[in-house]
């Protein structure tokens, strides 16, 4: 299910709340309640129903189940022939949620967890050689069932010494081959346990390494033998539907699964090198995303002023910070948090990373022509009220966004500077004349993501005096505070650090503010008269958490500048 405000999706089918509303008597205000709490919260339709105590989770399921054209099934009745089971393998059931429940003729029927995983079916009838159904049940029971009918799930390292014989002379005979099929699964299903942002697949002369990317910081799993590179690669290429033969160029794709009956979009990106090819997979887990501003963690006031500025009529309105900083997630807030009916919302992004109900989001393809640029110049055409530019690249881009805010929409984009104050001195470097600057730029807000120190393995401390020489005179934020440091366990793969949460540097531009602009003040010039008029720099924002024991000043040095 996607993690779009009606999970059902629309796209011509009958809403969920509709056949709820018909085949479990579920009142039209419980819908109307459980749609306003998910603009608010997040979450899906069927569960925001359940906790409300509006509708059961067998109700739930069965109407899932007709609206995706399937049967479902209660599995707590079900007995599962042994040969039946062994026509899918361990890894497969626990990774993708399925259980194979009988054959009918020469059909395998499969019970699902998520009624969006329906093309597991034909990778599953690729590896039985036979067709196979599926029928929808309730997710907790399938995972209960799999959990009973196969045991724990194999470890990384058993899938690995099970591939190990694999032959690799044949990339593509041994991409589809099973132990290769099972070890990628398996890759995949530890890296979302983990909470993994991203996987990287690394060849060299005469190794092979597996990194997962969690909270921004890379670790290394147990890597493959050096000969499995190809076969592994060459499977995620098939399952991204690239060119298997094509080793010489970069390639990007995508790849749709449900994962332990969570969906989840994989970006794949193929990269030749001097030892073979590498792959990275960027992982978005649309169950996991919470597209609220209260979710961000951000101070009362922080979040006050960026709920206001999610009510401005006009202007422009801008998130900065380097790649993989909270952005898009912070932007999707600041839309949800705007998303009503009497509000049109048109976005342009490259590439759209979460579906949200209600909202127009286009995405970009350079390679047709399809730019930034040109789809906000047929934005306006459409008559939207606020319109999000995924990112401000050039100066086509940004006058058009400058233009659009002058005709009365306020635009939300995101642009790549180190601070909030250097971003005016970037937007006039791309050619747009500080008049205009003036008249539309209301706020631009700096972002970065702290690691938050481990609970399970915090150990409080004094600061030491070489720490505070370091901070200098920004030391005073932290002095008799009792600051937290991770030791390190399991738990947090040995970092200390487990869980990210954002800091915020937000400048808010006032007549004087904007006097100085027009004036060519420096960067450093507008900082410091936009800190004597009470902005919180992002080092302070750091230092504040160390003092709250939440991360540490190692972590506040390492993202942040003086």
């Amino acid at each position: 299910m996607s993690a779009q405000a009606n999970p059902d999706g629309s796209g011509g089918r009958q809403l969920l709340g509709q056949i709820l509303k018909a085949q479990a008597g579920v009142k039209e205000s419980s819908i109307q309640r459980s749609l306003t709490e998910q603009r608010q919260q997040g979450g899906l339709i069927g569960q925001i129903l359940v906790a409300m105590g509006a509708a059961t989770m067998p109700d739930v399921t069965r109407a899932l189940a007709e609206q995706a054209g399937l049967h479902s099934i209660d599995l707590t009745t079900i007995e599962v022939d042994p040969d039946v089971l062994a026509m899918v393998d361990k890894s497969t059931a626990h990774t993708f949620g399925v259980l194979p429940i009988k054959l009918d003729g020469g059909t395998l029927v499969v019970a699902l967890a998520d009624p969006q995983n329906q093309a597991v079916l034909d990778d599953l009838s690729f590896s039985v050689g036979s067709p196979v159904s599926g029928v929808l049940a309730d997710p907790e029971s399938v995972r209960a069932k799999v959990l009973e009918c196969y045991g724990e799930e194999e470890s990384l390292a058993d899938v690995l010494a099970a591939a190990q014989g694999v032959d690799a002379s044949d990339p593509e005979a041994a991409a589809q081959s099973k132990p290769v099929v099972r070890l990628l699964n398996s890759i995949l299903h530890r890296a979302i346990k983990d909470l993994a942002s991203d996987i990287h697949f690394e060849t060299y002369d005469n190794s092979f390494r597996i990194r997962y990317r969690v909270d921004g910081s890379l670790y290394e799993v147990e890597s493959p033998p050096h000969h499995l590179a190809v076969p592994l690669i060459s499977r995620i290429k098939v399952m991204a539907d690239l060119d298997i033969t094509e080793i010489r160029l970069p390639q990007d794709g995508r790849i749709e699964l449900s994962i332990d009956g969570r969906p989840v979009d994989l970006r794949v990106a193929t990269m030749p090198g001097l030892a073979g090819e590498g792959a990275v997979l960027r992982i978005l887990d649309r169950s996991a995303v919470n597209l609220n501003l209260a979710a961000l963690g951000l101070p009362e006031k922080d979040e006050s002023t960026l709920r206001a500025l999610t009510r401005l009529p006009h202007g422009v309105v801008l998130i900065t910070g380097p790649t993989g900083s909270g952005k898009t997630t912070t932007l999707y807030g600041m839309l949800s948090e705007a998303n009503e009916p009497d509000v049109k919302i048109i976005t342009v992004e490259d590439p759209v990373e979460y579906d949200i109900e209600g909202i127009v989001q286009v995405p970009i393809h350079e390679d047709i022509g399809v730019t930034y640029a040109s789809v906000l110049r047929s934005i306006l055409r459409q008559d939207p009220d606020k319109i999000l530019v995924g990112e401000i690249r050039d100066r086509e881009t940004a006058a058009i966004a400058v233009e659009a805010s002058l005709t009365g929409h306020t635009v939300f984009a995101t642009v790549h500077t180190n601070d909030s104050t250097s971003t005016v001195a970037r937007l006039m470097d791309m050619g747009i004349e500080p008049f205009l600057l003036t008249a539309t730029l209301e706020a631009v807000a700096a972002q970065r993501l702290l690691r938050t120190v481990c609970e399970g393995c915090s150990v409080e401390m004094e600061p030491d005096e070489e720490t505070l020489r370091e901070l200098g005179p920004d030391a005073r934020r932290i002095e008799g505070c009792k600051i937290r440091h991770g030791r390190g366990c399991n738990a947090c793969h040995h970092t200390g650090y487990k869980g990210r949460t954002g800091i915020f540097e937000i400048l808010l531009l006032d007549d004087d503010l904007r006097s100085l602009i027009q004036e060519g003040a420096s960067s450093e010039a507008l900082r410091q008269a936009a800190i004597g008029r009470g902005m919180r720099t992002l080092r302070d924002a750091g230092l504040d958490l160390v003092a709250e024991g939440r991360t540490t000043v190692e972590e506040v040095m390492r993202e942040t500048l003086l």
